[in-house]
């Protein structure tokens, strides 16, 4: 074996030093590299997508490496064979496969180091942003892979010709035909059985599958296999020479024929018994964007009921979807296996199955989608299902196309591929999990005890508020016998001498003060109910007045917002949509709408609009969202500010600026707010400033510019820095919380600076979430419209002092009301306004305060997916953390953050100079590295080639 191994090295050299020893090696690597670097820069428009990835780099490596390396091996054997050299190889004590594998190792090495002559874009790329180095591993082991099978194809075809140009074109084409097996223009054709058979077998989907930076056994046995198989082809082939064709060797010729068809059918076989075997794969990527996260397994894991999930696919569908089946189905069966059992998965076609299509038509909701299919002579519509179920108990939710893929646009083609496959399936299954669940759950899901305590004072008690604590007292005892003796319940009247609890107790430990039964009475009254799980303790509103029922939804939604696996409740309030008032008469739809807002949430909470003119949020709204508050009155604040008192959680984009409802004229137009919640926020130690922040590091923006061409005025747009679009960075982040810690970037569209007062929130947590870049400035003017014949590197005045400004806070902690000491704006309103206001909210209380009102705008974030593709995504993934963050349910976040948000936003952190200054040290470096290989191979290749050893005999050596 060592000595086979010194003949193979020994061919080795020979063939690098012939290679380096003329201009082929140098044609071979300079024609890599120019092909290479083209479709990367400009092809796939590197900078343009402004996304530390490299991927690019390997998108066209499939079909380039077909032409490169049947040019290297189609002289291999065909030049042995014209010139007389063959037979001398083969006369010489060497064996076959040793020439086989010299030669073979020699065009492998020589395509490594064209590949390793590109490392410089990702280290260059590495110096500019957070490039994830496990796609560029599987990208260069799947060149390597790839590339070594077509040099065994090429290798075998060129030992069965002499000319070596009939050698190249049968190469490229039994390697095109490869490839070519599972490409879309050849799977599109065939049903999706059939055309997932043809993927198994082509060299470039299996190329894309290791590419993405999973290295899959399938994949590596699959590369494995062609290569051996056409590697032992070619030994057979150089066999085959030295015989004659004679009857006396035909015994030996059909023996070793056999034993090629042998090999292939166990290479076969092997690959067959491994095709469904899906859990043998390791993801290299950064977050594990192809592996079940920790968070889905223990979900799956601790199901108490078994969970279906249910693929409907149609054997014909589209053809850009029909490739994300296999994918799709994996990933399911991912779910089934680390389950143990608790997830059954099911993959039918409804057009099989009449009562499978019929149950899913009528009860699921679930019908065909007709797609358009557009050929080149004919076109026409088909209608196939795509869509996903899952199902646990009585609930339900479907997943369609829509909801699981995303378009892209690359070289003038349309790319589908899947969004974030696990986040979608996780998210869905814990919305049928947690919207299943009854009290009893609650109780069983909840390992401390629970106490209700009722603090009243029967004695002052207002007339209207008389039978109020029977009524508790009836409600708490029904509850206490269906929880299995987790909870419990105790009235206390502070204002009885034989009670332990005092009204000063009542204020030094909970804060809690009476309310007054009138204005002008001195007389005042406890009716406070105090929900205690473990050693976390929540206020419920008071429910004076509420019926029964309305009582037990009261308690029982405190529970759920306590429990853990309960699918939790976001109450939203935005500006109205409805049409107003026109400068020119009639009505007008106003600019602004949240759409997106409410479909990202929905995707993991139920969302409900809350109408705060009662002045009272609804007690099952687990956080309260509130975008752009303007036009609100002190009913909606008292609302706002009493929610917070009992201990909820309030997320608000606060910012003082918003666009006008209105457009008009030329440019844009924004205003200020008016009524809105900066006094209400300065109040819990949060000020909004009056100005807006302006930041050397922004998105682009379209602006309209007018300028004079020939005495005529033309209005034309251009995409400039647009310094209002404030685009903060990793580096600007509270990278230590979980709201922005998997964040890339978050723009802030007409942003004002917030101030935190520290005197008022002493023993709170203050987190500064996002802050501007120490060049920012403000401006107090609303004019938002660039000049840039004044001012051409901005479009604005650099004026004022420079420096780092906050942009969004997250306060925990106990807050003062900013009612305090006020009368409630709710008097005369009848019985809530008996019941006083909260002023002391508890420890669990959250505020997040972003001060950007437009951020989330629909037409904001549609500007901004027009020319930054998915970066606006990021805008409502902040949202939905903050939203996360407040209700405790941080599970999401570390799933949410992979697949498409991990891979596709991950943004440049410098700009294009920073990029060939980088690519200048890159290149230097590898040309140093490039120099020293070539001189040792050069000094290598002089040396006679020993072939085999001294204690073979004489004349043996060449």
């Amino acid at each position: 074996m060592k000595e086979s191994w010194k003949q193979s090295l020994a061919i080795a050299r020979k063939e690098l030093g012939a290679y380096f020893g003329s201009p082929m090696a140098l044609i071979f690597v300079a024609a890599f590299l120019v092909v290479t670097l083209f479709s990367f820069f400009w092809a796939e428009t590197f900078f343009a997508r402004n996304i530390a990835d490299v991927r690019p780099l390997f998108r066209w490596m499939p079909v380039l490496m077909i032409f490169l390396v049947a040019a290297l091996t189609m002289r291999q054997w065909s030049e042995e064979q014209r010139g007389g050299t063959l037979e001398v190889l083969l006369t010489l004590p060497v064996r076959r496969a040793s020439l086989v594998w010299g030669k073979f190792v020699a065009v492998v090495a020589l395509i490594a180091v064209a590949l390793a002559l590109t490392l410089f874009l990702p280290i260059t790329i590495a110096m500019l942003g957070p490039l994830d180095w496990g796609p560029v591993v599987g990208g260069y082991l799947a060149a390597i892979l790839m590339a070594s099978a077509y040099a065994a194809i090429g290798l075998f075809v060129s030992s069965r010709t002499d000319n070596q140009i009939v050698a190249l074109m049968v190469t490229v084409l039994i390697c095109g035909l490869f490839y070519l097996l599972g490409a879309p223009g050849v799977t599109d054709f065939v049903g999706d059985a059939l055309g997932e058979v043809l993927r198994a077998i082509g060299i470039g989907s299996r190329f894309e599958s290791i590419e993405r930076g999973v290295i899959d056994l399938r994949d590596l046995i699959y590369y494995l296999s062609l290569t051996a198989l056409f590697l032992v082809a070619n030994v057979v082939s150089l066999d085959a020479k030295r015989w004659s064709r004679g009857p006396r060797t035909a015994a030996h010729r059909r023996s070793a024929i056999l034993s090629v068809v042998l090999v292939a059918a166990n290479l076969l076989a092997l690959n067959t018994w491994l095709f469904p075997v899906h859990g043998l794969r390791a993801d290299l990527t950064a977050q594990g964007e192809y592996s079940l996260s920790q968070t889905t397994r223990d979900l799956i894991r601790n199901l108490p009921e078994p969970l279906l999930m249910r693929g409907y696919f149609s054997e014909k569908t589209h053809p850009l979807l029909a490739p994300l089946v296999p994918t799709i189905r994996d990933m399911m069966r991912e779910y089934e296996i680390a389950s143990g059992g608790k997830v059954n998965v099911e993959i039918v076609d409804p057009r099989e199955n009449e009562d499978l299509e019929a149950e899913a038509n009528q009860v699921y909701g679930i019908r065909p989608t007709p797609f358009r299919i557009a050929g080149r002579y004919e076109s026409a519509v088909i209608s196939s299902y795509f869509d996903i179920l899952i199902r646990y108990g009585d609930q339900s939710v479907t997943l369609g196309f829509q909801d699981l893929i995303e378009v892209q646009s690359a070289g003038g083609e349309l790319k589908v591929g899947l969004r974030n496959l696990e986040y979608d399936l996780t998210r869905s299954i814990k919305r049928v999990v947690y919207g299943f669940q009854s009290l009893d759950a609650v109780f069983a899901s909840m390992e401390e005890p629970i106490k209700l305590t009722a603090f009243v004072t029967p004695q002052t008690l207002p007339e209207s508020l008389a039978e109020v604590p029977q009524v508790i007292a009836k409600v708490a005892q029904d509850i206490q016998a269906e929880s299995g003796g987790k909870f419990t319940f105790e009235m206390i009247d502070p204002d009885d001498p034989s009670s332990p609890v005092t009204r000063r107790t009542l204020f030094d430990s909970y804060g809690l003060q009476p309310f007054a039964v009138s204005l002008f009475s001195p007389d005042s009254y406890y009716l406070h109910l105090f929900l205690q799980i473990g050693k976390e303790a929540q206020l419920l509103y008071p429910a004076g007045g509420m019926s029964e029922a309305d009582l037990r939804t009261e308690i029982e939604a405190v529970l759920k917002r306590a429990a853990p696996g309960f699918l939790k409740t976001v109450g939203l309030w935005h500006p109205s949509t409805e049409p107003i008032p026109s400068l020119y008469g009639g009505t007008v739809q106003p600019i602004s709408s949240w759409d997106l807002v409410w479909h990202q949430l929905m995707q993991n909470y139920t969302v409900k609009a809350v109408d705060l003119s009662s002045g009272r949020v609804p007690g099952d709204v687990d956080v309260l969202v509130v975008i752009a508050p303007q036009g609100l009155g002190d009913a909606e604040r008292f609302a706002i500010d009493q929610y917070l008192m009992r201990g909820g959680a309030v997320v608000v984009a606060a910012g003082n600026y918003i666009l006008s409802p209105q457009q008009y004229g030329v440019g844009l137009l924004i205003e200020s707010v008016a009524n809105g919640l900066k006094e209400m926020l300065a109040g819990y130690g949060v000020t909004v400033g009056d100005a807006l922040v302006m930041d050397p590091q922004n998105e682009p923006f379209p602006v309209p510019i007018q300028r004079s061409v020939g005495g005529m005025t033309v209005m034309e747009y251009r995409q400039i820095p647009y310094p209002f679009f404030v685009d903060v960075r990793r580096d600007s982040m509270a990278t230590e919380s979980p709201i922005v810690a998997n964040l890339p970037a978050v723009t802030l569209q007409w942003a004002s600076p917030l101030e935190v007062d520290e005197e008022k929130n002493q023993g709170r947590e203050v987190v500064t979430l996002l802050q501007s870049t120490a060049g920012s400035w403000l401006q107090t003017s609303t004019n938002v419209n660039p000049d840039l014949e004044a001012y051409p590197r901005y479009g604005f005045a650099v004026e004022g002092e420079q420096k780092a400004r906050p942009l969004a806070v997250s306060i925990r902690g106990s807050f003062e009301s900013y009612f305090k000491g006020k009368p409630s704006p709710l008097e005369g309103e009848g019985q809530a306004s008996a019941l006083g206001t909260i002023e002391v909210s508890p420890e669990s209380s959250r505020l997040v305060v972003v001060g950007s009102a437009e951020f989330v705008d629909d037409i904001v974030l549609e500007i901004s997916r027009r020319f930054s593709q998915d970066r606006y995504l990021l805008n409502l993934q902040f949202l939905q953390n903050a939203v996360d963050w407040s209700v405790e349910d941080e599970d999401l976040l570390s799933i949410r953050s992979r697949g498409t948000y991990a891979r596709l936003l991950r943004p440049l952190e410098k700009d294009e100079q920073s990029f060939w200054e980088g690519l200048n040290y890159a290149l230097a470096l590898l040309a140093l590295i490039g120099i020293g290989v070539v001189w040792n191979v050069r000094q290598r290749s002089e040396e006679p080639m020993d072939l085999v050893t001294r204690d073979q005999g004489p004349g043996t050596r060449d």
